[in-house]
């Protein structure tokens, strides 16, 4: 016997929990009996709209109790979630469906319209699409074509579908965020899920009496991580379904609905310190057990802010991919003795290999090389891109996502930057990270990304893309406050040669948040080129 899929253990937990809350949001909460029942419901539904095992279905919807139960209801009856990221422009949302070739789409309401405008996205490559469903309520009116969500739910009966579900089968198509290129499709298995849900029970010592919180995207691998483990175990999940990130909103629910645990980048966590003492103290944090930071690196000042916020808490910083899952931890104890560090393996990982990117020997300690990572939570390749998977593979099926990093000699890895990302200006190598890192501790500047932009001098020029804190305005003053403030804290070749100001809200991000740093390249790359040619 193998370990169970989400469908099945929902079944379990359903008998063990029964009028136990497993799902809330804003508007519903549902026990785990009524979420085995309604996803039971909505599997059966999707059969008997014309859907076998394998097919899949395409999602574009923010944060809501009815995206679990699609994920749910999908791996009861063997089909395939494939989350749109809504952040997306409509070419590339259309893009992902036709490259995945889904048999149905299902939006919600506030996305109906675009997709109806741009339908001729899908229908110029052939695909046939069975159904087209809307999340709304009956009031919304839907061409006759579209049928409503609530429809299929009912339509389905309480039984516990038959299909046959393997743990090698694939239950979720999650399209990368293309933070270098086209977005690829990375197929994930019932067993990579299932071993992650076990793997991070037993790193974060999450129990039955956990209450989680969901704020980043379901459309993203963190959120079906970090919303699916409390429904494993038997623990309860609350759904953010707001669309965007309320510092002060998110103290609000933590005291409300005693939140025991949540997954942060360190820009949320920035967001939530920097405001006033008098809003932070109206709320009770003390039910927080543990917090996650990931995605982006985490300075000391903010490490000490969380501790003093969220008092006792147990603070972890992690380092994964979409493709590897979860690949090293870094425990609450050693936040402060290693900075900087992604630390080391999760439990049931093989040793990270730290190799040379162009011969792929084993690099010294000490010394930087690409990342390789091996454990069950690993995909199972990349979806029509057989050449793309063996690329990323050793020979011995270590996996490497393109990050650069190095190995201490107390055998903890610190992340260096992606391979992609790195600047070579007069033939010397620049990773942004080490850039960044300086930079973002100058009191005016909120976030900032360093790009290579075309230079006749050097070939690459080192740059600075930065956000300001409200308190601060653009200017050239600033500019060259910045650029002083980096002079004996870098090597020469690595000072920024000019700051350039962006609004917050226009940094290119990745589902997770990360920065696009490729899309801030081209961009003020064509704006460059574009002022040479009028000067």
């Amino acid at each position: 016997m193998s370990w169970l899929h989400i469908g099945e253990i929902l079944r379990t937990n359903a008998k063990k929990y029964p009028e136990k809350i497993a799902i809330k949001d804003l508007n519903c909460s549902l026990t785990f009996r009524v979420y085995d029942e309604r996803t039971n419901r909505l599997a059966n539904g999707l059969l008997k709209r014309g859907l076998r095992k394998g097919d899949k279905i395409a999602v574009l919807m923010n944060n809501r109790a009815e995206f679990m139960e699609l994920y749910a209801a999908a791996a009861k009856a063997g089909l395939i979630i494939v989350p749109l990221n809504f952040r997306l422009l409509p070419e590339d949302l259309y893009w992902i469906v036709n490259n995945a070739e889904c048999k149905m789409v299902i939006v919600e309401e506030r996305y109906y319209q675009v997709t109806i405008d741009n339908w001729d996205l899908v229908k110029k490559f052939g695909l046939d699409i069975l159904d087209h469903i809307v999340l709304a309520d009956k009031t919304f009116t839907v061409a006759d074509n579209w049928s409503y969500f609530e429809d299929i739910v009912k339509e389905g009966e309480d039984e516990y579908p038959t299909v046959k579900v393997d743990p090698e089968d694939t239950w979720i198509l999650l399209y990368t965020s293309g933070t270098t290129g086209r977005p690829k499709g990375v197929v994930r298995s019932h067993r990579s899920y299932t071993s992650f849900f076990l793997i991070n029970a037993a790193e974060f010592s999450f129990t039955p009496s956990d209450y989680g919180l969901v704020l980043m995207p379901l459309s993203h691998v963190n959120s079906t991580f970090y919303s699916f483990v409390f429904t494993y175990i038997g623990a309860s999940v609350y759904i953010h379904r707001e669309y965007g990130f309320n510092p002060e909103e998110v103290l609000e629910i933590f005291d409300r609905e005693k939140i025991t645990f949540t997954s942060l980048i360190p820009t949320h966590y920035n967001l939530i310190l920097n405001l006033p003492s008098e809003v932070k103290n109206k709320y009770d944090l003390s039910s927080i057990r543990s917090l996650l930071t990931s995605s982006a690196p985490a300075t000391k000042e903010m490490k000490y802010g969380v501790m003093e916020l969220f008092k006792g808490v147990q603070l972890f910083e992690a380092y994964g991919s979409t493709e590897a899952g979860l690949v090293t931890i870094l425990r609450p104890e050693d936040q402060f003795d290693k900075v900087g560090s992604i630390g080391l393996e999760c439990i049931g990982s093989d040793r990270i290999r730290i190799l040379d990117p162009n011969t792929r020997d084993p690099t010294p300690d000490g010394e930087i090389g690409e990342l390789f990572s091996r454990s069950p939570m690993q995909m199972s390749g990349y979806y029509k891109l057989a050449e793309k998977t063996a690329a990323s593979l050793d020979s011995d099926g270590f996996f490497s996502a393109g990050d650069m990093a190095k190995k201490d000699e107390d055998g903890y890895y610190h992340l260096v930057d992606r391979k992609a990302n790195m600047i070579i200006t007069g033939g010397e190598h620049v990773f942004p990270s080490e850039v960044e890192k300086v930079i973002i501790n100058h009191p005016a500047i909120v976030e900032c990304a360093i790009v290579g932009l075309w230079d006749v001098k050097w070939g690459e020029a080192v740059n600075c893309i930065c956000a300001l804190s409200s308190d601060f305005t653009p200017s050239d003053s600033l500019a060259k406050e910045i650029l002083e403030f980096c002079r004996d804290k870098l090597p020469r070749f690595k000072v920024t040669k000019q700051v350039l100001f962006i609004d917050y809200d226009e940094i290119p991000r990745t589902g997770s948040g990360k920065i696009i740093h490729r899309l801030l390249r081209d961009r003020y790359n064509e704006e460059q080129a574009e002022k040479s040619k009028n000067s």
